[in-house]
């Protein structure tokens, strides 16, 4: 049976400096988004509308905040109310864990709303440059909950070869969700959402394949993970990562139908002029 690790938060001492692993994870998250929109930019149908990487460093500055503030405020508000107002003094401890990815979601919208209206660029297609670099740098996040043994997963049968016992809960064998949802939400989403985003695609069509296939992922991987918490709607019960998963599926599904619609209008060709009047 496997038992985790339960290895120190912190990766290192640098004086009298603490470096966590889950912040290392997300510096990790930020160099890939780097690195991935680089390679980006060396698309044709992407350097043909004008991305350079000069825009990279300008977005991410912006993005950091976005992802920061709204995945904190989204743990804050969407998870636990009740235990940071009851805690304020936590609000800030992102070291400690604990960062929603609806919420950092959201934000990083309405940062690059923001990093937009600046540069003159429209908000869809800066989401769907985006995009494509978003799952590997969510993936690492998982993987430092992992590191910190948050987010266990539910009972699982002892003869699964990976149940694992996590010792900051119990001694029964659980899914190791921190790691399903890192190669499924993450990993796999990148490579589907890669090769679908290196040819030239309508306006929202990236942005909604990322916001459906997140969704569909997410709503899958909650069912191995012990729930913050649960609704109720008549007789079906849904966990709360896959309530705020709804409204993702919903919203992707409009962007692409909207994508291919408006290119299927734009395509059409006009009506011929009558040759004269009756």
């Amino acid at each position: 049976m496997l038992v985790h690790p339960m290895p120190d938060p912190i990766a290192v001492h640098i004086g009298p400096l603490a470096v966590h692993w889950y912040g290392l994870m997300y510096l990790l998250a930020f160099a890939q988004f780097i690195a991935l929109g680089r390679l980006r930019i060396k698309q044709p149908h992407i350097a043909a509308v004008g991305w350079k990487k000069e825009d990279l460093d300008d977005m991410l500055f912006y993005g950091v905040l976005g992802v920061v503030l709204g995945g904190r405020l989204g743990e804050i508000l969407f998870y636990n109310p009740a235990y940071y107002f009851a805690h304020p003094a936590d609000m800030i401890a992102v070291w400690k864990g604990g960062m929603s990815f609806h919420g950092g979601f959201l934000g990083v919208m309405l940062a690059m709303y923001l990093w937009g209206r600046k540069r003159g660029r429209n908000l869809m297609d800066i989401m769907d440059f985006i995009a494509p670099m978003v799952p590997l740098g969510y993936a690492a996040g998982r993987l430092g909950n992992f590191i910190n043994a948050e987010l266990p997963g539910r009972p699982a049968d002892p003869s699964l070869p990976w149940a694992m016992i996590w010792p900051n809960v119990d001694n029964i064998p659980r899914h190791p969700s921190p790691i399903y949802q890192m190669l499924v939400d993450g990993i796999l989403l990148f490579i589907i959402l890669w090769i679908f985003s290196r040819h030239s695609r309508p306006r929202m069509a990236v942005a909604g394949m990322f916001s459906l296939l997140y969704g569909c992922a997410r709503f899958f991987t909650e069912y191995f993970r012990v729930p913050d918490y649960e609704v109720h709607f008549g007789g079906i019960t849904i966990s709360a990562g896959q309530m705020l998963s709804v409204p993702m599926i919903v919203l992707g599904i409009i962007l692409l139908v909207l994508a291919y619609r408006l290119r299927q209008q734009a395509q059409a060709p006009a009506e011929p002029a009558l040759a004269g009047k009756k």
